[in-house]
């Protein structure tokens, strides 16, 4: 048992939880543990020591913060959260998973990650559901290109439903194909960060990789493949339904998307929240959450987002917290 960290007075106990919690809610988020206070001693558990111990530095890190200035911040926290690094492993205990590179030299950085590659490493259909910034879609093309690599897969597919946000389609350019390819644009980003702009230019010439909006799937078969499904918020039921059905032999697929950015007609039910509704508990398929608390990109992301949950839906507008599985519009 990690022994527990000890606390000068209620008064670094409550700056260092936070308003409502918050502070130790990302920790608990970060690195998967729960933390629970007893008098002035701070008790962390959780089922991987690694987890725990990076929960004790941050916060250590965290305390010393207060001391220090008497308060913390957002961005402090924000700070210990993304970079925090474990201060008090064992002499000679193996490196936390989030301080070793994990798939194709990437190191992952939050416990909701850890959990989603793991995830994907286990189980052969995926849905990774979260806000933008958490790494949904670049850790599937990790994946992705990990399998293809190890000959697990013979080919990568990679596809989105080209649902206009606000644009028109009509309005760009081009035939049809130029006209989807800025939809498609990700996830060549993607893939280009991941393999470089020649080697996904090879695979593409040799259909090793295949990038393609939903429609294109209608029909098909796909054999020992990867199959990813971006922005799975914006698909119908029928849709939905019909991409999860073009699984064949030996393919595994993963499906992202944020319930809370679904740009679908009023009244069209995502195909991913009615997916969350009737899918958990198949064996086989695993969901994984992702949360504020697993925003790798600028600090101001994780606030931006906070901010937008908390303010009211302008008027006449539908609520995008409303359609969240769990809860019912008014």
């Amino acid at each position: 048992m990690t022994p527990p960290l000890e606390l000068r007075d209620l008064d670094e106990a409550r700056a260092v939880s936070g308003p409502h919690d918050r502070f130790l809610r990302a920790l608990r988020g970060r690195f998967g543990v729960e933390i629970v206070f007893r008098g002035l001693e701070v008790w962390i558990d959780g089922a991987d020591q690694r987890d725990v111990d990076g929960a004790r530095g941050a916060l250590r890190q965290l305390l010393e913060v207060v001391r220090s200035s008497g308060a913390l911040t957002l961005d402090d926290v924000a700070q210990v959260v993304g970079e925090a690094a474990v201060a008090e492993a064992p002499a000679g205990a193996p490196p936390p998973a989030e301080a070793a590179p994990a798939v194709e030299g990437f190191r992952l950085r939050t416990a909701g990650q850890r959990r989603y590659v793991a995830a994907m490493r286990e189980h052969d259909v995926v849905f990774s559901i979260g806000p933008a910034g958490t790494g949904k879609t670049f850790l599937a093309v990790l994946m992705a290109v990990e399998a293809l690599k190890r000959g697990d897969a013979q080919r990568v597919v990679l596809c989105r439903p080209a649902v206009e946000a606000g644009e028109s389609l009509g309005f760009l350019p081009g035939d049809f194909q130029a006209k989807v390819n800025p939809y498609m644009r990700p996830l060549y980003d993607a893939l280009y960060s991941v393999l470089g702009f020649e080697t996904v230019k090879r695979y593409m010439e040799r259909e090793v990789i295949e990038v393609a909006p939903l429609a294109y799937m209608r029909g098909r078969t796909l054999n020992e493949a990867f199959i990813i499904l971006d922005e799975a918020q914006n698909t119908t039921r029928a849709q939905m339904k019909m991409f999860l059905t073009r699984m064949g032999e030996r393919s595994r697929i993963v499906v992202t998307g944020d319930v809370t950015q679904v740009d679908l007609p009023q009244g069209v039910t995502s195909g991913l929240i009615h997916a969350q509704a009737i899918l958990r508990g198949v064996p086989g398929i695993e969901f994984i959450q992702l949360t504020v608390q697993d925003i790798v990109r600028h600090s101001l992301v994780w606030k931006i987002i906070e901010a937008y949950e908390a303010a009211p839906p302008a008027r006449g507008a539908p609520d995008a917290r409303a359609r969240r599985p769990g809860r019912k519009r008014k």
